[in-house]
């Protein structure tokens, strides 16, 4: 069988795990994997090429409530009162609805950046607890969203067990997110059957108060060993560290050293509320930070300890969460942001005198969303898959740019949309700012939505 020629792309300026190297040749194989990175003709991308963002955490379902939990309450507003809005919510939201929102929320990931999506993903039965008379319907209704617009996903179904770190069980509201574990087992093993090079399947233990210890234990026992990524929320309320003392007698993340393997399989979501132990433990680990600054802004929950964790060589990624915004611009902007507003300073992430704040970023995020994905990404380079966005040439905000000021310029200067053309293993989701297929979805979406609004 004849060898495959290689799709030969040209860059001004791509950015490559050395940093920017000028007049590159991209060659993409049939297979969307980046075959070689050196210098040659090929067809022009444009002036500024960087690697696609993974997002490494995301509710889709979340997307169509964004705005929906923005009035005063009766006593003073946080997650948790939030957690009921998106409860009732949720009660709305079937197979067919899941798949319209999250294939509108995929365009918009993708048009924004991402190319990769951790789906954290617990709504998995009929409203009553009843599971679907196909028990994975709602984990298929993700994939088919994910394959119709053409962004890469790695599916994380949760277990979820217990309605706090008591043992206490399910609310009737929280019925449809529950398995026991064999049920749960099961659900990955068939799922599993779906993997390609789009799609990966690893674990996610909603959190160590729906999660009780023995059921941790036998699902990293019995499928941990497959070596595929591991997610959990964690510490990411003060109350949650408090009812973790309490009834455990230590804080989560440390709770969590002392009774699982955490190693760079690892991610832990928000991690918001951390000691100087935890944060060490974290940073020698290997595991990520899962951090969501957009979100955790929305809901209350606080800051990380971004220069703290930078300091110990910590890995950190990315995810939109909620959904309250969908751009890892703006994620990573107040993810500098928050911690220039506790500090009252500037160019809190870099380090080093003369280090870029955009590129430590946007470098960090990479490298941590990549690990967290399970997947040869993040990085334009051999054998990585070709995941890229061509930034617009023509937008007045990256006039006069150059490589030193490209990056910071990208994630702090306006808002307006400089992504124009998005690769996702080596096939073209977005060119000129539009999604191959987003008319047809965005009026799908716009139907559900009203469908939702009138029992809602």
């Amino acid at each position: 069988m004849a060898a495959t020629i290689p799709t030969r792309y040209t860059a001004d300026r791509l950015w490559t795990p050395q940093g920017w190297t000028q007049d590159a040749q991209l060659e993409v194989d049939d297979g969307g994997a980046v075959r070689n990175v050196g210098q040659g003709e090929g067809e022009r991308l444009g002036r500024w090429v960087v690697p696609g963002m993974p997002n490494l955490h995301s509710h889709a379902f979340q997307r169509a409530m964004a705005g929906l939990a923005e009035r005063k309450g009766k006593s003073d507003d946080s997650f948790w009162t939030w957690r009921e809005t998106m409860y009732a919510f949720a009660a709305t939201v079937g197979p067919d609805e899941l798949q319209a929102i999250a294939a509108q929320l995929y365009v918009e990931m993708l048009k924004s950046g991402y190319t990769q999506v951790c789906e954290f993903h617990y709504l998995h039965h009929q409203p009553d607890g009843t599971p679907y008379a196909q028990p994975e319907a709602m984990s298929l209704a993700l994939i088919e969203a994910a394959r119709e617009t053409g962004i890469a996903l790695t599916l994380l179904p949760v277990l979820y067990m217990t309605g706090g770190f008591d043992g206490r069980p399910l609310t009737p509201r929280q019925r449809r997110f529950g398995h026991d574990v064999d049920a749960y087992l099961r659900l990955l093993e068939t799922l599993r059957a779906h993997e390609g090079d789009k799609l990966r399947v690893g674990i996610a233990l909603h959190s160590l108060r729906a999660v009780p210890e023995d059921a941790l234990r036998q699902v990293l026992a019995v499928d941990g060993p497959r070596g595929g990524p591991i997610h959990i929320h964690i510490a990411e309320q003060i109350g949650e560290v408090q009812d973790c003392l309490a009834t455990r007698g230590a804080r989560p993340v440390e709770w969590l050293f002392d009774h699982a393997p955490v190693d760079k399989r690892w991610t832990l979501v928000h991690a918001t509320h951390l000691s100087e132990k935890e944060v060490a433990q974290i940073a020698r680990s290997g595991a990520v930070a899962g951090l969501c600054p957009t979100t955790e802004a929305n809901l209350g929950d606080g800051l990380f300890p971004l220069a703290d964790f930078i300091d110990a060589n910590g890995t950190l990624g990315i995810g939109s969460d909620s959904h309250i915004s969908v751009s890892p611009v703006e994620e990573l902007r107040w993810l500098e942001y928050g911690q220039r507003l506790s500090t009252r300073h500037r160019n809190i992430a870099s380090r080093h005198q003369g280090d870029s704040v955009g590129e430590t970023l946007w470098r960090a995020a990479l490298r941590g969303g990549a690990q967290a994905s399970g997947l040869p990404i993040g990085e334009l380079r051999a054998q990585s898959r070709a995941d890229l966005l061509v930034l617009d040439d023509r937008a007045p905000l990256l006039a006069a740019r150059d490589e030193r000021s490209l990056i910071d310029s990208f994630l702090f200067a306006g808002n307006v949309p400089l992504v124009r053309d998005v690769m996702v293993g080596g096939e073209w989701a977005v060119r000129g700012f539009t999604h191959r297929d987003e008319d047809r979805i965005a009026a799908r979406y716009r139907t559900v939505m009203e469908k939702l609004a009138r029992q809602h």
